[in-house]
């Protein structure tokens, strides 16, 4: 009632590039869809992350033009007959779209995010899927553990923030207690703003493990986030 639905489609688009393309796309419907457009997100094993991030774009553009009517039966007909064109522009696009994002940067500025995750079972494969993921949507910061304490803090583009805020919400990134894959349950979200001028900007993802709450309120401080720290940190410890 208050987080909308979340569900996934698999679509197999044929006669591209001679091959099948498997386009999976993650719908978000917020409470009050159709009234406000979804949350998408598209993955394929056959195209880069930047054509991913192209079709999500077209599949936004094209929603904005159902706005208040139900839209993903449209969409997925849409993509299905436009993907051959949308990939064919990708390349064309891509680095005008990169000059843009930058303008865009400017003027939304930079954002941040600071989650808190209660454990970790398969501690490896995890590390490796978050760190993926802040690479592929270019995001900076750390991964910190400190005793029981586990943060993620991300750095970037305010929408890509929020497709990782997706990933680590619909994906299988842990185990449970039998040993079977699950979605992480047990994430709350600290903070989620825009990046001041007396914050210091992450130049690289880092996982990063501390011994005490001194050095880790330290790797804070450096970076500018004091206040950030103060007010989120030690309540973890209560």
């Amino acid at each position: 009632e208050t987080h909308g639905i979340t569900f996934r489609i698999q679509i197999s688009v044929k006669e591209l590039l001679d091959t099948d393309v498997l386009l999976k796309l993650l719908f978000h419907l917020p409470v009050n869809y159709p009234s406000t457009l979804p949350d998408i997100s598209v993955s394929s094993d056959q195209l880069t992350r930047a054509q991913c991030m192209d079709v999500k774009d077209k599949l936004l553009e094209q929603a904005k033009k159902h706005l208040s009517e139900p839209m993903i039966h449209d969409l997925i007909l849409w993509i299905q007959q436009h993907l051959k064109y949308v990939i064919k522009q990708s390349a064309a696009v891509y680095s005008e779209k990169t000059t843009l994002s930058k303008g865009t940067s400017a003027e939304d500025g930079i954002w941040m995010l600071l989650l808190h995750l209660d454990h970790m079972r398969a501690k490896a494969k995890y590390v490796k899927t978050v760190e993926k993921w802040a690479s592929d949507l270019r995001l900076t910061g750390r991964l910190m553990f400190m005793g029981k304490i586990i943060l993620i803090l991300l750095q970037g583009d305010r929408s890509n923030i929020k497709e990782y805020l997706i990933l680590q919400k619909t994906s299988k990134v842990d185990v449970d207690s039998s040993g079977k894959k699950c979605k992480e349950k047990m994430s709350s979200v600290l903070c989620e703003t825009k990046v001041q001028s007396q914050h210091k900007r992450f130049q690289t993802f880092e996982v990063k493990e501390y011994s005490t709450l001194d050095e880790l309120q330290k790797e804070f401080e450096t970076a500018g986030l004091t206040t950030l720290f103060s007010e989120f940190v030690p309540p973890l410890l209560k």
